[in-house]
């Protein structure tokens, strides 16, 4: 399985939703840094689970055990490893699903790539019980990077058909960029958070589940970082994003609505302000040929519902070689927008701090 990411710094993310427990190794830290891990408890907080309605159930502490790599508070320049246990699992929820693939979910290409040995409990390797450890890497990564200025936020952009504010491009607020990094539901504008929770509701008791977007930003990086083609920001930042579970698609700056543009109106003027070449808007999201330009990098993500839910739905059994009916059974959630943002926010640290 391909679990590790980065060249300058390598995460390797291992275990299972229902193993013993899960984990990562990142290679390559500095040593001598210093570690703030009440900072790194707040990010572990507002991934983990069981603490919302529109969330799973299913409660886990999600505290690091740091195995090597730090001494005290500070880094020792070997690979720092965290391991955390699993302490609350179901596994008899799924014994339905070895011969019966949830539709939507990775279990039929995982059983043909793995030849039937995938661990299928909770979703193994594949569950979005792996994002724990990367949301650790990324609240490390996160402070290196905050020593050098660069700041990265995200929130809910949306949930179904409701829609929360977008970031300023060319702007952000710092004090708005704290408040998201300690919010377990991030929003810009809070006054949407009643009609996502509604959205969610409606889901949920209609045993369905329901999708939507995250828009991230990264501010206080400067101009000349990345390389062109293939080692590009967007492909660096892409490839890690696409690592979480259930993202579907990522666009950068305005994204697909430059399509419907002309030249005229998508390109970013440039202009000098206190000495400094910026732009007047924002729609390149940062980004010029994989190079950053020193505006805001923003980008959105989609995610989309979760596969499972509690309806009947048609899939095959694997065993029988027949057509079959599923009811899925367990703790899932009706949408894991809000717990993907410090997600989305911590697979950007590893790759901005890749870039760095």
């Amino acid at each position: 399985m391909s679990s590790t990411y980065g060249d300058k710094i390598k995460i390797s993310i291992f275990g299972e939703s229902h193993g013993n427990g899960i984990g990562v190794v990142i290679d390559g830290l500095p040593a001598g840094e210093k570690i703030d891990m009440d900072k790194v408890l707040v990010q572990m907080a507002r991934r983990a689970p069981g603490k919302d309605k529109t969330a799973t159930p299913r409660k886990e502490s999600d505290l690091p055990r740091m195995l090597s790599g730090m001494l005290g508070d500070t880094l020792t320049g070997a690979p720092l490893c965290a391991i955390i246990e699993n302490t609350n699992t179901r596994s008899g929820d799924y014994g339905n699903l070895l011969s019966c693939p949830r539709p939507g979910h990775s279990d039929y290409a995982a059983f043909v790539k793995y030849n039937g040995a995938n661990d299928i409990r909770g979703g193994g390797h594949f569950s979005g019980r792996l994002t724990a450890p990367i949301v650790f890497a990324g609240a490390i990564c996160r402070q290196l990077l905050e020593k050098k200025g660069i700041k990265i936020a995200a929130h809910i952009n949306s949930i179904g058909l409701v829609s929360d504010e977008p970031f300023n491009p060319v702007s952000i607020d710092g004090e708005l960029i704290e408040r998201l990094n300690n919010s377990p539901f991030a929003l810009i504008d809070n006054s949407v958070e009643e009609k996502m929770r509604n959205e969610v509701e409606e889901a949920r008791m209609s045993l369905d589940s329901v999708g939507g977007t995250i828009e991230c930003a990264v501010t206080g990086i400067e101009a000349g970082i990345g390389e062109p083609m293939f080692d590009g920001v967007e492909g660096v930042i892409a490839k890690a994003v696409f690592g979480v579970p259930a993202i579907k698609g990522i666009e950068f700056g305005r994204g697909f609505e430059l399509s419907k543009m002309r030249g005229s109106q998508s390109n970013d003027p440039f202009r000098y302000e206190n000495g400094r070449v910026v732009t007047e808007t924002n729609n390149c999201g940062g980004i010029l040929g994989g190079i950053t330009n020193g505006m805001p990098v923003i980008f959105r993500a989609v995610v989309k519902p979760t596969p499972s839910i509690s309806q009947k739905q048609k899939t095959v059994d694997l065993q029988k070689k027949e057509n079959a009916e599923l009811e899925i059974h367990g703790r899932h959630d009706p949408c894991i927008v809000p717990r993907a943002v410090p997600v989305i926010e911590a697979v950007t640290a590893v790759a901005i701090a890749n870039l760095m």
